[in-house]
């Protein structure tokens, strides 16, 4: 049995933690065609304002296909951090490869551990399924309910969707997102986007554009066609972002814009 450890809180900094804990999940990389990292007592790190990310035991990864560079960064709450290349046959991703040789003694958890560049490895898989864009925080939760809500958003003065069923998704952390029936938005205010973005915790999200009193206001819309097997309730719905429309109305009532990294400005 895998043994569980409680999570160690690096410092005491009021601003900023960084909790490190095993996780029970077996954890493994592909890069070139090749598994680079594969363990069953894989590491996961939940820093403040940061995504989660998985360290690897040093024995758990093929040192084989490791290329030491000499660059060291220093992170003020972890320590000096050194780095390889990863490298198989002739395919290479420079410095994708780090760990903290001699972290500060509050982050000791973390000595000797390696991590991967999310974005420039191949592929990702918790136990046999592929994962996308961090690893799910255990502690994070998306609900999805059921509402009778009246919802309407407004751009431009022009009333884009209006729905007495939508369904409210509550994601730690995030402001509360209003998925409505695509019925009830207004289609020829709308327009599709070719943008695409994943969310590890609902899919892979398409895009729609807002166009109204002669502007576009780009990628203001989205929705999860096909989202992963957890979040079923939103499928096909669309959703408008609190924090760039002009105002969505709840019962009657404006939301405040929330202020996010999705902000415009």
């Amino acid at each position: 049995m895998t043994k569980i450890h409680k999570p160690q809180h690096c410092g005491d900094n009021s601003d900023h933690w960084v909790d490190v804990e095993e996780s029970p999940r077996r954890v493994h990389v592909v890069f070139g065609g090749e598994t680079i990292a594969d363990s069953r007592h894989v590491l996961l790190v939940r820093e403040a304002m940061r995504v989660p990310v998985y360290y690897f035991p040093k024995e758990d990864v093929r040192a084989d296909l490791m290329v030491a560079t000499g660059n060291i960064t220093h992170c003020p709450y972890k320590g000096d951090a050194s780095y390889w290349t990863v490298k198989v046959g002739n395919k290479a991703a420079d410095n994708a490869a780090w760990s903290y040789l001699e972290p500060l003694v509050e982050c000791t958890a973390i000595q000797g551990a390696i991590t991967f560049e999310w974005g420039k490895m191949d592929a990702w898989y918790e136990e046999e399924e592929e994962i996308f864009v961090h690893p799910r925080d255990p502690y994070k939760r998306v609900d999805v309910m059921q509402s009778s809500r009246h919802v309407r958003v407004v751009m431009a003065g022009e009333t884009v969707a209006e729905t007495h069923r939508p369904r409210l998704l509550f994601e730690t952390g995030l402001p509360t997102r209003y998925y409505m029936p695509k019925e009830d938005v207004r289609a020829e205010l709308i327009e599709p986007s070719s943008t695409t973005s994943r969310c590890p915790y609902k899919g892979l999200a398409s895009y729609w554009s807002i166009k109204v009193g002669g502007k576009v206001f780009k990628d203001f819309v989205w929705s999860y066609p096909n989202p992963i097997p957890e979040s079923p309730k939103i499928k096909d719905l669309l959703c408008f972002f609190n924090e760039r429309v002009d105002a969505i109305y709840v019962d009657g009532e404006l939301l405040a814009a929330p202020k996010t990294h999705w902000s415009l400005g």
